[in-house]
C-alpha cells in the first residue's frame, strides 16, 4: 500500500510546484504590466501650442485671426479619426491650444485683409511656440 502511495504524493507535490510557479509568473507579469502602461506611445503624449501671428512689414500682431489645427487621430479597431480645432488670436496675436497631441499637425490662419496661410508642422516639445507670419493679398487692378 505505501509503494503505491508514493508516485500519488510525488505527482500532487509536482502539480502543487507547478501551480505556484504559474502563479509567481502571473503575478509577476501583472507586476510589470503597469511600467509598460507608464510609458505611452509616442501619439498618446500632449503638448501645449502657442501660434503667435503677426503680419506686414512692421510684424504688427494680428487680432482675431481664425487658426484651424487639423491632425489624425489614429485609432485601432476603426477608421482614424480626422479632428480640427478652431481657436481666435488675442489682442497679442497669440492663440494657445492647450492639449494638441504630438505629431504631424497643419496649422491654417485666416484673417480679414490677409493672405491666408498653411503649413504642416512636427509637434514634438511638450511647450511650443510657432510663430506664424502673413502677407497682404497681392492688389487687384
Amino acid at each position: 500500500m505505501h509503494s503505491g502511495m508514493r508516485p500519488r504524493i510525488s505527482t500532487s507535490c509536482s502539480i502543487a510546484l507547478a501551480a505556484m510557479a504559474l502563479c509567481s509568473a502571473l503575478s509577476l507579469h501583472a507586476t510589470q504590466e503597469p511600467d509598460a502602461k507608464a510609458h505611452p506611445a509616442k501619439s498618446d503624449l500632449m503638448s501645449h501650442v502657442t501660434i503667435q501671428v503677426s503680419g506686414g512689414e512692421k510684424e504688427a500682431p494680428v487680432e482675431n485671426a481664425s487658426v484651424y489645427l487639423k491632425y489624425v487621430e489614429e485609432r485601432a479597431i476603426k477608421k482614424d479619426k480626422k479632428v480640427e480645432l478652431n481657436v481666435k488670436t488675442n489682442r497679442d496675436g497669440a492663440a494657445h491650444i492647450p492639449e494638441t497631441p504630438t505629431g504631424r499637425v497643419l496649422i491654417q490662419v485666416v484673417a480679414d485683409g490677409w493672405k491666408t496661410y498653411g503649413r504642416w508642422y512636427d509637434i514634438t516639445e511638450p511647450k511650443q511656440t510657432i510663430k506664424v507670419h502673413l502677407e497682404k493679398p497681392p492688389r487687384w487692378y
